[in-house]
């Protein structure tokens, strides 16, 4: 498989996350449409005229890791809402930059709030070289700025580049990791444990806690990948149940490819139910579309034309 094409996000208000990721981090509109989507409702089981807006977004010549931003006609409960750095959740999305100092500040002259008063820099275990720092999203998101000092990927003009790894946070990491690999084919690129008084400043963390860290994606693209984490010495509340169609916060991964089969068969071998069904959406349209969820309640959309 390929890193994932889309991740789906509710939002309250399209034009203030547009002034996020269009004015703030240059990322291109490339598909909107406003009004309700019966195709896609249809899809996520949900009332018609549920849907009131929606818009596609993407780094500049990049496909994966692209935004599927939607806004409901009633807004719903945030995803994280109240929640703990370490509930089970789909928790983060993590966006390179070239220059940490110089883009913390570009953010927070515009508003932005980040959760330390300084960026982290440290090195993974396999001897990734990186600087980090969380800042609060719109409709509780949290989002990471991340810089890789040795091999950075490319960015934009405005210095930002897309969607690197989506984090969440799990408690069994086997089935996850097993799942990404077995199920969605995808390849493991890092595994680390990552632990320490400046990991634990930089998350949040009480002492003494530790993260079990595996990144998956596809080898030689930065974009698109899958960060499952679990934290040692903690034991979060489970909110996947929050991530619904209709709720604000990432709810959603989806992949393109051009053929389901080899997926149905893998997810037949490892008994994991899911559900088929064509979409005729204003934005996402598909020949036959595939539903199921991680073990840990990650939902996933796979999407043939």
């Amino acid at each position: 498989m390929p890193a994932w094409t889309w991740a789906t996000l509710g939002v309250a208000d399209i034009d203030a996350a547009l002034q996020t990721w269009q004015g703030l981090m240059g990322f291109q509109l490339s598909q909107a449409f406003t009004g309700p989507d019966p195709g896609l409702e249809a899809y996520w089981k949900l009332p018609p005229g549920s849907i009131y807006r929606q818009v596609m977004l993407r780094a500049p010549g990049c496909r994966a890791g692209q935004l599927h931003l939607v806004q409901f006609s009633k807004v719903g409960p945030a995803v994280r809402e109240d929640a703990s750095a370490f509930d089970l959740c789909p928790k983060n999305l993590d966006i390179y930059v070239d220059d940490m100092s110089r883009r913390m500040s570009d953010l927070r002259a515009a508003g932005m709030r980040f959760r330390n008063p300084d960026f982290t820099e440290a090195v993974s275990p396999d001897g990734v070289r990186f600087r980090e720092i969380h800042l609060a999203g719109h409709d509780e998101i949290n989002f990471v700025l991340l810089q890789l000092l040795d091999h950075p990927p490319p960015v934009d003009a405005n210095g930002f580049s897309g969607i690197g790894p989506l984090v969440t946070i799990v408690r069994d990491t086997a089935a996850e990791r097993d799942f990404y690999r077995d199920v969605l084919g995808l390849t493991l690129l890092h595994d680390n444990v990552l632990e320490g008084p400046e990991i634990e400043r930089m998350i949040g963390l009480p002492p003494g806690a530790a993260l079990d860290v595996s990144i998956w994606g596809q080898p030689g693209e930065h974009l698109g990948q899958v960060e499952i984490i679990a934290y040692r010495g903690t034991r979060g509340a489970d909110l996947y149940p929050r991530a619904q169609p209709g709720a604000r916060g990432i709810f959603e991964l989806n992949w393109a490819l051009d053929s389901t089969d080899a997926l149905i068969h893998r997810l037949e071998a490892a008994r994991i139910p899911f559900e088929r069904q064509s979409i005729k959406g204003r934005l996402v349209s598909s020949s036959g579309s595939i539903f199921f969820r991680s073990p840990a309640g990650m939902r996933v959309s796979v999407h043939s034309a």
